[in-house]
């Protein structure tokens, strides 16, 4: 292939990116993405959150996604032992979407890869970012690899890792550093349901919390199959023997409330181990460049909240780099870094207190406080942002000071 130049190089196509195409695209900007791999392809994330459906939307994708079909997520429910707490996304703190969907990623990535080329975008598959530099400007030139073994160059005058696990550039800049997240894995495949059970207890995602450390999640989806995942301390995952197929079907006995739906459901594939994915970076971005979703910071599964960062950040950093190329100035330490860790750090919190204990006091106390519920209900719908809400603007003291009054009162009782 012959050396191309455009205005942005966007490295891999899947949510961030394909947002982040989509902006550039609808505002006169030109765009290159490549992606490494082949779609349809699998991945994790299937559980989406009500904030990410703005980002379709204002991407020009919505109508896309809505044509699929994919399960409707309302809300979410969790279980730990005969209690059941459910959020409804409807009764939330912050005004905006109701809902989003439940979906194979492999469906809905390549629905959303075929929706940008439709569009104009000119995307790459089966190419592969082996080097990158910059110059005094910002300036790139990106050697790519294609599956033939031939090499071109791509000038850009700004990169947009969206590469997910892939971290491009994390590895290349030597970005990435160690999370301040505890080492959890996760252990996961999908099933195919032919007796579901009819109504909402076949199409709701459920965190089912089988140990204070561990959990399962069940993730029903439109075309009849299910993901499920179980979540915990890596020696958790560990401590069960055998192929990954013989842990899961041991692992599944510790859940009283599936085990008798899911015993005797084949897997569609081998389950995959993911050990010690929370991921973090040294920076966000740099001059030229900026990273998106999963290449820039990986939480906990608890909360679904990868695939809403990764749309999140993907579009914020096409909206400013948008506005530099038109010339205007932009405080990318302030408007992106500042913006988007704003979000993480709220979801940080949430993650490390589900596992301290507090968040699931929270949850499972009763009776239920329907103020908290709503506030925190919008937390878990991604609205992060939204600092009228309590629970987001003091999220790093409120969650600890709502679970000691639980635990005072408590202590009254007895």
């Amino acid at each position: 292939m012959n050396d191309i130049s455009v205005d942005v190089l966007i490295i891999g196509a899947g949510p961030s990116g394909c947002v982040a195409s989509s902006y550039l695209k609808n505002n006169g900007i030109s765009s290159k993405v490549v992606e490494k791999s082949h779609f349809p392809r699998f991945v994790i994330g299937e559980s989406l959150l009500p904030r990410c459906m703005d980002h379709f939307e204002e991407a020009g994708l919505l109508d896309c996604l809505v044509d699929q079909k994919f399960e409707i997520k309302a809300g979410a429910r969790f279980l730990k032992g005969d209690i059941i707490c459910n959020f409804d996304f409807g009764q939330k703190h912050t005004p905006g979407w109701d809902y989003t969907w439940q979906v194979p990623r492999a469906d809905f990535d390549h629905t959303l890869a075929k929706e940008i080329v439709k569009k104009g975008v000119d995307v790459s598959f089966g190419h592969e970012v082996t080097a990158v530099s910059f110059d005094e400007k910002g300036h790139s030139t990106t050697t790519i690899k294609t599956e033939d073994g031939n090499e071109y160059k791509i000038k850009a005058k700004f990169i947009i890792d969206s590469s997910g696990y892939g971290r491009v550039l994390p590895r290349l800049l030597d970005l990435d550093k160690p999370s301040s997240l505890e080492a959890n894995s996760a252990i996961f495949t999908h099933v195919a349901e032919p007796s579901r059970p009819e109504g909402e207890e076949g199409t709701i995602i459920t965190f089912d919390v089988v140990t204070d450390e561990a959990w399962l999640w069940v993730i029903p989806f439109s075309n009849g199959n299910t993901s499920i995942g179980f979540v915990g301390p890596t020696e958790f995952i560990e401590s069960y023997e055998g192929t990954n197929a013989e842990k899961m079907k041991e692992m599944l006995k510790i859940s009283t409330y599936y085990y008798d739906r899911l015993k005797d459901l084949d897997f569609l594939f081998e389950p995959h181990i993911i050990k010690n994915y929370s991921k973090a970076v040294k920076q966000l971005y740099g001059k030229g460049y900026a990273l998106t979703g999963n290449s820039a910071e990986f939480l906990d599964p608890v909360f679904s909240s990868g695939v809403t960062f990764a749309t999140e950040s993907g579009i914020k950093a096409a909206k400013l780099i948008t506005k530099e190329l038109n010339g205007e100035n932009v405080d990318w330490e302030k408007d992106y870094t500042g913006y988007i860790m704003k979000g993480v750090d709220v979801f940080r919190t949430y993650v490390s207190e589900w596992y301290t204990g507090n968040l699931q006091k929270i949850f499972f106390h009763r009776p239920e406080n329907p103020v908290v519920k709503e506030q925190i209900c919008a937390v878990l719908a991604g609205y992060v942002w939204d600092e009228t809400n309590p629970f987001v603007k003091n999220h790093n003291r409120l969650v600890k000071t709502v679970a000691k009054v639980i635990d005072m009162e408590n202590e009254r009782v007895s």
